[in-house]
C-alpha cells in the first residue's frame, strides 16, 4: 500500500537515480532545480517546498512537491513528480497523485490542485489524466527553452 511521508534528505540519492539521461531530467525539473546532473546537495532546494516521498512497503517509489501559487491554500500546485523508473506504468504515479490531492484537500483545505507538464512528456500527461486532472487553456502558454528546443507546458487542474 502506497503511503506518503515528508521528504528526508537521505531520499535524494534514490530519487535522483531515477533520471537516467538529460532529456528525462529536464522533463522532470525544467531546470528549475539546477543543471543536469543534479547533485543531492543541490536537490535540497526542495526543502523550501512541501516535499513528499511516496513509499510502498518502506521502499521509496515516488516523489513530488506541493506549493502555493498564491497567498492562500485555496490552490496547491503539484511539482517535480517522479516515480521509480523500474515501477513506471504500473499505476504508482496515479495512486501517488490521488494521495497528494487527498492530502491537499483534507490537510490544507485546498479546493483546487494544478500542475504543468511538458507536451513532450506523454507518459506523465496520461498519468495525470488518469488521476482526474483536466486540461485547461491558460491565457498564455508557458514555453521553456531546453536543450536547444522550445518545450511548451500544458496546464492541468482538478477541483477538489
Amino acid at each position: 500500500m502506497i503511503r506518503l511521508r515528508p521528504y528526508k534528505e537521505k531520499d535524494a540519492e534514490t530519487i535522483l537515480s531515477w533520471c537516467k539521461d538529460e532529456k528525462s531530467f529536464y522533463r522532470w525539473t525544467a531546470g528549475i532545480l539546477g543543471d543536469y546532473p543534479l547533485t543531492a546537495e543541490r536537490f535540497q532546494k526542495v526543502n523550501d517546498l512541501m516535499a513528499f516521498t511516496a513509499i510502498d512497503d518502506n521502499e521509496i517509489i515516488g516523489f513530488f512537491t506541493l506549493r502555493r501559487p498564491g497567498e492562500s491554500f485555496d490552490e496547491l500546485r503539484i511539482g517535480f513528480v517522479i516515480v521509480d523508473s523500474g515501477k513506471r506504468g504500473k499505476g504508482y504515479g496515479k495512486k501517488m497523485l490521488l494521495l497528494a490531492m487527498k492530502y491537499a484537500r483534507e490537510i490544507y483545505g485546498a479546493g483546487k490542485v494544478s500542475l504543468g507538464v511538458f507536451e513532450n512528456n506523454e507518459p506523465a500527461y496520461y498519468c495525470y489524466k488518469a488521476a482526474g486532472l483536466q486540461d485547461i487553456v491558460p491565457d498564455e502558454t508557458e514555453t521553456y527553452h531546453i536543450l536547444d528546443e522550445d518545450w511548451k507546458c500544458l496546464e492541468m487542474e482538478i477541483l477538489l
